[in-house]
């Protein structure tokens, strides 16, 4: 089991910048992949970055390329996803997900966390 807790989503204007955390504990060796996914009012579930725990390769949905990073501190145990120039369409609660190999697809994550919401005003 892979328990994760996310914080540090909020309320901001166009433009600012956030970050959020993602603490992972209990079986993270068995962990290869870390994701963040949002959702937001009436929509799906959609992948936003992914990093793998060795080696640290990324990769990011086209909708945040440039602007979203996403990193990770193995001796935390913690993924990390600074947003900068966010915009009102950003605006979802947001997720993290574990999963034993990297996938842009929500339902091949076993673990995910609670979610914290992210709100962008114009």
């Amino acid at each position: 089991q892979v328990q994760l807790e996310e914080s540090g989503g909020g309320l901001v204007q166009a433009g600012a910048s956030l970050r959020l955390s993602c603490a992972a504990s209990g079986r993270t060796y068995s962990s290869y992949a870390m994701a963040w996914f949002r959702q937001g009012p009436g929509k799906e579930r959609e992948f936003v970055a992914a990093i793998l725990w060795s080696g640290g390769w990324t990769y990011y949905a086209d909708s945040v390329k440039g602007r979203f990073t996403i990193s990770r501190d193995n001796a935390k145990n913690t993924v990390y996803l600074q947003m900068n120039s966010l915009k009102p369409e950003d605006t979802a609660v947001y997720f993290c997900a574990a999963a034993g190999a990297f996938s842009r697809i929500a339902r091949n994550y076993a673990y995910w966390g609670q979610g914290t919401q992210v709100t962008v005003s114009s």
